[in-house]
């Protein structure tokens, strides 16, 4: 018998815990980098979601786009600017950005998904009003930060068999401007929101990392508190953290950042024992084993 075919059967065996476990759970997953700009990373990354959708998770993607905005606005000769990693959007930079996320690059999402025989439906957060938001810091623009949450929208297209498919683009107070929202802010927002199981945040690094440049497999918010307030955390690593200590504080059972250029990234979190990455919980949480 083909060793390859035993090792899959004994595979799914092992699995079968974890695939219980996350039965019924709402799992949303922030999906950007380079693999979004790859045809065959984008296929595999579609395929994971229908599989968790397949075994009874509730997957919610939500993703980001900022090459695909840069290469539009270099097109178009609109000058990107930034402070403090954050892209100063003026009203062309946002007509752009909302045409980029909303128009291309989730459609592209959407497609992918169905291409792997999954349902799937594409929306922003202006969609039935699922996100609010208001300026973040006046120097930005219209860059925004959600102050209302909408997303019973998102529990019915689940509770359908549809998954949703997000863009970071937020509707604001007076429900007349537009607000480009950083992607894991948003993906964050609309985990603790939903109160969801776990939020995965598919990065180009492997995880949070310590001194020493190796990754941290569990984290509470006290120990990364401490690492940003020693250095070890820094850089485009403390948004990050910060959105997933704001996540947890919202109601997220736990948060995990991982690598999403790792084959099957979200697929080896979920249901393995030891998963990748670097999972953030709670400081009171007890826990015997990771996917607890």
């Amino acid at each position: 018998m083909n060793r390859d075919w035993i090792a899959t059967a004994r595979t799914l065996s092992e699995a079968l815990p974890y695939l219980q476990r996350y039965s019924g759970a709402v799992v949303v997953v922030k999906f950007g980098g380079n693999a979004m700009g790859d045809a065959d990373a984008m296929a595999e990354f579609a395929r994971d979601i229908v599989l968790m959708k397949q075994v009874g998770m509730n997957p919610v993607v939500v993703h980001g786009g900022g090459p695909m905005i840069n290469e539009m606005l270099t097109k178009l000769g609109i000058e990107s600017k930034f402070i403090r990693g954050k892209r100063v959007t003026d009203q062309a930079t946002v007509e752009v950005v909302e045409m980029v996320l909303t128009g291309l690059v989730n459609k592209r999402i959407v497609q992918a998904i169905m291409d792997e025989g999954g349902r799937a439906v594409g929306l922003s957060g202006k969609d039935d009003d699922l996100m609010v938001a208001e300026a973040d810091d006046p120097e930005l623009g219209f860059v925004g930060r959600p102050v209302e949450m909408n997303v019973q929208v998102l529990r019915d297209l689940y509770g359908a068999g549809i998954i949703p498919v997000v863009a970071p683009v937020a509707t604001g107070m007076d429900f007349l401007e537009t607000f480009n929202v950083n992607g894991d802010t948003a993906a964050g927002a609309i985990a603790g929101a939903l109160k969801a199981d776990r939020l995965l945040l598919l990065t180009d690094v492997a995880g949070v990392k310590d001194a020493d440049g190796k990754v941290v497999t569990q984290l509470n918010p006290d120990q990364i508190r401490a690492m940003i307030a020693d250095g070890t955390i820094a850089g485009g690593m403390i948004p990050k953290v910060e959105t997933a200590l704001k996540a947890i504080e919202d109601g997220v059972r736990a948060v995990v950042i991982l690598d999403g250029r790792l084959p099957n990234a979200s697929l080896l979190e979920l249901f393995t024992e030891h998963g990748a990455g670097s999972i953030i919980r709670s400081t009171e949480t007890r826990v015997k084993s990771r996917q607890d």
